[in-house]
Protein backbone atom coordinates (compact mmCIF):
# COMPACT_ATOMS: atom_id res chain seq x y z
CA UNK A 1 0.00 0.00 0.00
CA UNK A 2 1.53 3.29 -1.13
CA UNK A 3 0.90 5.86 1.61
CA UNK A 4 1.81 9.50 1.17
CA UNK A 5 2.45 11.74 4.16
CA UNK A 6 1.48 15.11 2.70
CA UNK A 7 3.22 18.01 4.45
CA UNK A 8 0.68 20.82 4.28
CA UNK A 9 2.84 23.69 5.52
CA UNK A 10 5.34 25.56 3.37
CA UNK A 11 6.39 28.23 5.87
CA UNK A 12 9.97 28.76 6.99
CA UNK A 13 10.64 27.11 10.34
CA UNK A 14 7.59 24.88 9.97
CA UNK A 15 6.89 22.10 12.42
CA UNK A 16 4.99 19.97 9.87
CA UNK A 17 8.15 18.68 8.19
CA UNK A 18 9.53 17.56 11.56
CA UNK A 19 6.28 15.78 12.34
CA UNK A 20 6.33 14.15 8.89
CA UNK A 21 9.82 12.73 9.45
CA UNK A 22 8.77 11.41 12.87
CA UNK A 23 5.70 9.75 11.31
CA UNK A 24 7.79 8.23 8.53
CA UNK A 25 10.35 6.86 11.00
CA UNK A 26 7.67 5.40 13.27
CA UNK A 27 5.75 3.75 10.44
CA UNK A 28 8.93 2.28 8.96
CA UNK A 29 9.81 0.89 12.40
CA UNK A 30 6.57 -1.10 12.32
CA UNK A 31 8.10 -3.14 9.46
CA UNK A 32 4.90 -3.86 7.54
CA UNK A 33 6.03 -5.65 4.38
CA UNK A 34 3.17 -4.36 2.27
CA UNK A 35 3.39 -0.74 3.42
CA UNK A 36 5.37 1.77 1.35
CA UNK A 37 5.44 5.24 2.93
CA UNK A 38 6.76 8.45 1.41
CA UNK A 39 6.82 12.11 2.44
CA UNK A 40 5.28 14.42 -0.14
CA UNK A 41 6.38 17.94 0.75
CA UNK A 42 4.22 20.69 -0.73
CA UNK A 43 7.10 23.11 -0.28
CA UNK A 44 9.14 21.05 -2.74
CA UNK A 45 6.21 20.67 -5.12
CA UNK A 46 5.70 24.46 -5.18
CA UNK A 47 2.23 24.27 -6.71
CA UNK A 48 1.17 27.73 -7.93
CA UNK A 49 -2.34 28.84 -7.02
CA UNK A 50 -4.74 26.88 -9.15
CA UNK A 51 -5.75 28.95 -12.17
CA UNK A 52 -6.49 26.32 -14.81
CA UNK A 53 -9.04 26.84 -17.55
CA UNK A 54 -10.91 23.67 -16.60
CA UNK A 55 -12.41 22.70 -13.29
CA UNK A 56 -10.38 19.85 -11.73
CA UNK A 57 -13.56 17.77 -11.45
CA UNK A 58 -13.59 17.64 -15.26
CA UNK A 59 -10.36 15.61 -15.26
CA UNK A 60 -8.96 17.88 -17.96
CA UNK A 61 -5.60 19.03 -16.68
CA UNK A 62 -4.18 21.75 -18.90
CA UNK A 63 -1.18 22.77 -16.79
CA UNK A 64 2.09 20.78 -16.71
CA UNK A 65 2.37 21.06 -12.91
CA UNK A 66 -1.22 19.88 -12.55
CA UNK A 67 -0.45 16.88 -14.77
CA UNK A 68 2.62 16.00 -12.67
CA UNK A 69 0.62 16.33 -9.45
CA UNK A 70 -2.17 14.13 -10.86
CA UNK A 71 0.37 11.44 -11.77
CA UNK A 72 1.86 11.53 -8.26
CA UNK A 73 -1.46 11.39 -6.40
CA UNK A 74 -2.83 8.71 -8.74
CA UNK A 75 -0.19 6.30 -7.39
CA UNK A 76 -1.12 6.89 -3.74
CA UNK A 77 -3.38 4.36 -2.03
CA UNK A 78 -3.82 6.31 1.22
CA UNK A 79 -2.91 9.72 2.60
CA UNK A 80 -1.86 11.22 5.90
CA UNK A 81 -2.42 14.97 5.75
CA UNK A 82 -0.39 17.13 8.14
CA UNK A 83 -1.54 20.69 8.66
CA UNK A 84 -1.07 23.36 11.28
CA UNK A 85 -4.13 25.29 12.32
CA UNK A 86 -4.04 28.74 10.73
CA UNK A 87 -6.79 31.17 11.77
CA UNK A 88 -9.14 28.33 12.76
CA UNK A 89 -8.55 26.44 9.49
CA UNK A 90 -6.02 24.33 7.67
CA UNK A 91 -3.17 25.61 5.56
CA UNK A 92 -3.84 27.32 2.22
CA UNK A 93 -1.04 25.30 0.57
CA UNK A 94 -2.87 22.09 1.45
CA UNK A 95 -6.22 23.45 0.25
CA UNK A 96 -4.61 24.42 -3.05
CA UNK A 97 -3.03 20.95 -3.43
CA UNK A 98 -6.40 19.30 -2.89
CA UNK A 99 -8.13 21.69 -5.29
CA UNK A 100 -5.67 20.90 -8.10
CA UNK A 101 -7.26 17.52 -8.80
CA UNK A 102 -10.53 15.67 -8.90
CA UNK A 103 -10.75 11.92 -9.49
CA UNK A 104 -7.26 11.12 -8.19
CA UNK A 105 -8.45 11.60 -4.59
CA UNK A 106 -11.72 9.70 -4.98
CA UNK A 107 -12.18 6.51 -2.97
CA UNK A 108 -8.84 6.73 -1.15
CA UNK A 109 -8.61 6.75 2.65
CA UNK A 110 -7.32 9.79 4.50
CA UNK A 111 -5.94 10.36 7.99
CA UNK A 112 -5.26 13.72 9.59
CA UNK A 113 -2.53 15.13 11.81
CA UNK A 114 -2.70 18.67 13.13
CA UNK A 115 -1.45 20.98 15.83
CA UNK A 116 -1.85 24.57 16.97
CA UNK A 117 -4.85 26.32 18.48
CA UNK A 118 -7.20 23.73 20.03
CA UNK A 119 -4.54 21.20 19.04
CA UNK A 120 -5.56 21.59 15.40
CA UNK A 121 -9.14 20.37 15.86
CA UNK A 122 -10.69 23.14 13.74
CA UNK A 123 -8.18 22.51 10.98
CA UNK A 124 -9.08 18.82 10.96
CA UNK A 125 -12.80 19.58 10.96
CA UNK A 126 -12.42 21.71 7.84
CA UNK A 127 -10.12 19.43 5.86
CA UNK A 128 -12.35 16.45 6.61
CA UNK A 129 -15.31 18.33 5.10
CA UNK A 130 -13.38 19.03 1.91
CA UNK A 131 -12.03 15.48 1.64
CA UNK A 132 -15.50 14.03 2.18
CA UNK A 133 -16.88 16.22 -0.59
CA UNK A 134 -14.06 14.98 -2.83
CA UNK A 135 -15.27 11.43 -2.05
CA UNK A 136 -12.24 10.38 -0.07
CA UNK A 137 -12.77 7.76 2.61
CA UNK A 138 -12.78 9.22 6.11
CA UNK A 139 -10.85 6.63 8.08
CA UNK A 140 -11.69 8.47 11.34
CA UNK A 141 -7.94 8.43 11.99
CA UNK A 142 -6.86 11.66 13.67
CA UNK A 143 -3.82 12.77 15.63
CA UNK A 144 -3.99 16.12 17.37
CA UNK A 145 -0.59 17.08 18.74
CA UNK A 146 -0.70 18.92 22.03
CA UNK A 147 1.77 21.47 23.36
CA UNK A 148 3.54 21.74 20.01
CA UNK A 149 4.98 25.17 20.77
CA UNK A 150 6.62 24.03 24.00
CA UNK A 151 7.90 20.87 22.34
CA UNK A 152 9.22 22.43 19.14
CA UNK A 153 12.53 23.59 20.55
CA UNK A 154 14.73 20.85 19.08
CA UNK A 155 15.76 19.90 15.55
CA UNK A 156 13.51 16.83 15.55
CA UNK A 157 9.96 16.27 16.69
CA UNK A 158 9.68 13.57 19.32
CA UNK A 159 6.26 12.11 19.83
CA UNK A 160 5.05 10.86 23.17
CA UNK A 161 3.54 7.45 23.97
CA UNK A 162 -0.02 8.60 23.30
CA UNK A 163 0.95 10.00 19.88
CA UNK A 164 2.84 6.84 18.98
CA UNK A 165 -0.14 4.65 19.90
CA UNK A 166 -2.46 6.93 17.93
CA UNK A 167 -0.14 6.72 14.93
CA UNK A 168 -0.19 2.91 15.11
CA UNK A 169 -3.99 3.07 15.10
CA UNK A 170 -3.90 5.38 12.07
CA UNK A 171 -1.81 2.86 10.15
CA UNK A 172 -4.23 0.04 10.97
CA UNK A 173 -7.24 2.11 9.90
CA UNK A 174 -5.64 3.22 6.64
CA UNK A 175 -4.66 -0.34 5.80
CA UNK A 176 -8.18 -1.58 6.53
CA UNK A 177 -9.84 1.06 4.38
CA UNK A 178 -7.32 0.78 1.55
CA UNK A 179 -8.20 -2.93 1.32
CA UNK A 180 -11.77 -1.96 0.42
CA UNK A 181 -10.72 -0.03 -2.67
Amino acid sequence: MKTYIIVGSIREGRVAIKVAHWILDQIQALKHDHLDVEIVDLKEWDLPLFAGANAPASGIYDQPKQQEWAEKIHHGDAFIFISPEYNHGYSPALKNALDYLGKEWKGKPAAYVSYGGTFGSRSIDQIKQVCTYMEMIDSEAVLQIRDIFQRNKTEDFVGNEFELNTLKSIVVKLMRYADFK
